[in-house]
């Protein structure tokens, strides 16, 4: 009959040498309650290391903390001081905008006072004035076109006294007349 064989050592050891059944239990017990012990030192041990990597990791992640914090305080001073820098820099330059702009007020010549013009249509007994005509041409802007009166930029007037009209030209667009 063939012995099976086990997956001690010291167990086959005893079965080979042929030693009794008793022999043979008390070793395997023996190695059972090393393996046991063993296994259990090997259990405390991990947890000594865990315990280790956990306080090692707690460590670690404070000085990161710390670190961190000390980088930050550093960054906002450097920020800071770049800050008054960019103002310093800033005000410097209005000073030299302010004097130079008073240089160039003082240099420019006096205003020439604006010439004025008026111009006045008479025909039939009638009279018109450019601004009158203007003031005509934005009413019918306004009322007979239904524009606003915002939108009114520009108009160009052209009087036919003979057929008592005055064509317009608004915004480059809008061409009519309006009689007169």
């Amino acid at each position: 009959m063939a012995v099976k064989k086990s997956t001690k050592p010291a167990v086959d050891k005893a079965v080979e040498e042929k030693k009794p059944v008793a022999t043979v239990k008390k070793v395997a017990k023996t190695v059972k309650d090393e393996t046991v012990k063993a296994a259990e030192t090997v259990k405390k041990e991990t947890a000594k290391a865990a315990e280790t990597v956990k306080k090692e990791t707690a460590k670690a992640t404070e000085t990161v903390k710390k670190e961190t914090a000390k980088a930050t305080e550093t960054v906002k001073k450097e920020a800071a001081k770049a800050t008054e820098a960019v103002k310093a820099e800033v005000a410097e330059k209005k000073e030299t905008v302010k004097k130079a702009t008073k240089k160039a007020a003082e240099k420019k010549p006096a205003k020439k006072t604006a010439e004025t013009v008026n111009v006045a249509v008479q025909f039939d007994g009638k009279s018109y004035t450019t601004e009158e005509l203007v003031k005509i041409a934005k009413d019918v802007w306004k009322y007979d076109l239904k524009k606003k009166a915002t939108e009114f930029k520009t108009v160009d007037l052209y009087v036919k006294p003979e057929e008592a009209l005055c064509y317009y030209v608004i915004n480059g667009e809008v061409a009519g007349c309006f009689a007169i």
